[in-house]
């Protein structure tokens, strides 16, 4: 057995932070993670679609966190996607009332992605949209991106960051209306048609 000494590299183990991973399947994969707004409501949307590396192939261990505003515009304050019983510490996860706009979803096998919330409202200047953060395998830093919704247009020509962007690639932010209240948002990390994604300074 090779004793480990911290004055020779080669004796300790690697930890996360000396590899690129991924690992996320302790603590953040959470039951009912894309189950944003309540069941049953009758605004509710969907949103869904894939994660793609630079190869144009799914990735079927990245996470997508997606936080929106409610339908007004207003920022959710209702208390938690993450709630857990005082007295045993165990999950209890969303009341299945209030709207908390937050969300975690891991993608499956084949790299799909699905959430079910509710349309945002403007914020300010911007035309609505839904903030996205990725997390997937070689990524030493997470990703930000934005979802718009497609349906007003003269809001999306008008938004501040979109109006800055070449026709094309301002089309990587924009879902596509898949049926009534269902909308394909597809995340490509690298190489041709790769999404827009956001620095935050």
């Amino acid at each position: 057995m090779t004793k480990i000494d911290p004055s020779r590299p080669e004796t300790v183990l690697p930890t996360p932070s000396h590899t690129v991973g991924p690992f996320y399947g302790h603590a953040l994969p959470f039951p009912g993670g894309g189950d944003i707004a309540p069941a049953g409501h009758p605004a509710a949307i969907a949103l869904q679609g894939y994660v793609y590396d630079g190869e144009g192939d799914p990735l079927p261990d990245a996470f997508v966190e997606l936080w929106g505003a409610d339908p007004d515009g207003g920022v959710p304050r209702a208390d938690g996607s993450m709630r857990r019983d005082p007295a045993t510490g165990g999950f209890l996860g969303r009341n299945g009332v209030e709207f908390t706009g937050w969300g975690r979803i891991q993608t499956d096998a084949n790299g799909h992605w699905t959430a079910r919330t509710l349309r945002p409202g403007a914020r300010g200047a911007s035309a609505p949209y839904v903030s996205v953060c990725v997390f997937a395998r070689g990524l030493l830093m997470h990703l930000y991106t934005r979802i718009y919704l497609p349906g007003d247009d003269a809001a999306l020509a008008a938004d501040p960051l979109l109006s800055q962007l070449d026709p094309a690639r301002r089309d990587t932010l924009i879902a596509t209306r898949d049926a009534a209240g269902t909308y394909r948002f597809d995340i490509r990390l690298q190489g041709e048609g790769e999404t827009v994604f956001l620095e935050f300074q």
